[in-house]
């Protein structure tokens, strides 16, 4: 376990359009502000700037609302097209009341809206558009990683992060939906606590823990600091991608 963490923003990350390449991004804001990166520095990004990389965009304009999103839509008081973009990603309805949709996402995430956004997402042209997730966030992750890696001459991890609410808690937390280079848990079962008691069911959701530190600077409107360092940590777990944390539906006792 590390005994001092720091965990600084990178300054100066542009505003990112599709097709841009996030590590070289990522890498000459680091140069610019005099950063560089060390062996197991955690590079946390938030989702929005990979989606957008990514080209994950939708023109509201070109969405035709199927029956079922009208009528959900009705319900909840929503636009039908934004309702059509988030039923497209979801694979189920979870709840739903006036100006709230829980969805269980296609990658098994129990989130609002199926993770679409809008705001922070469009240019001003005129368009209304929306964001999704993430085709593999998983894999956008070791791509990150991979890029700052070669750059650095050091091998780094990436957490791609995004802002979940929680259940029986007000307000949202930063959560990991990708990573690479890094256990996304650390199973403790097996040892024993400073008394000798055998942990039984203790998992750390370790990469979850990673971006909800990092989010503090990110924050979640203006702030314009999608990438966040995380430095001093250290494990020796294996490397579990994000999609291992995702409970399956026989342990699931609240779907």
């Amino acid at each position: 376990m590390s005994a001092k963490l720091e965990i600084f923003a990178i300054p100066g990350i542009p505003m990112v359009q599709a097709g841009d390449d996030l590590p070289s991004s990522i890498a000459s804001a680091a140069a610019a502000a005099g950063l560089t990166l060390r062996a197991r520095d955690v590079v946390v990004v938030a989702q929005k700037i990979v989606s957008k990389a990514e080209g994950r965009t939708v023109d509201l304009a070109t969405v035709v609302p199927s029956p079922e999103a009208v009528d959900l839509a009705a319900k909840v008081e929503k636009d039908p097209r934004i309702v059509q973009v988030v039923l497209s990603d979801s694979v189920r309805v979870v709840r739903s009341r006036p100006n709230l949709m829980i969805m269980q996402h296609r990658l098994g995430f129990v989130m609002a809206n199926a993770g679409v956004d809008q705001s922070n997402v469009a240019p001003n042209d005129g368009v209304q558009r929306a964001l999704l997730l993430p085709l593999d966030p998983d894999g956008s992750a070791e791509k990150i990683r991979a890029g700052l890696s070669e750059h650095f001459g050091a091998p780094v991890a990436c957490v791609i992060s995004d802002s979940f609410g929680r259940p029986w808690r007000r307000g949202t937390a930063g959560v990991a939906i990708g990573c690479a280079g890094l256990p996304s848990f650390i199973d403790l079962r097996g040892q024993p606590d400073l008394f000798g008691r055998i942990l039984e069911v203790s998992i750390i959701g370790f990469a979850d823990e990673i971006a909800a530190a990092a989010s503090l600077l990110q924050g979640q409107a203006a702030e314009g600091q999608p990438v966040v360092v995380v430095r001093g940590l250290t494990w020796t777990a294996p490397e579990a991608n994000v999609a291992e944390l995702v409970r399956p539906p026989d342990e699931d006792l609240f779907q």
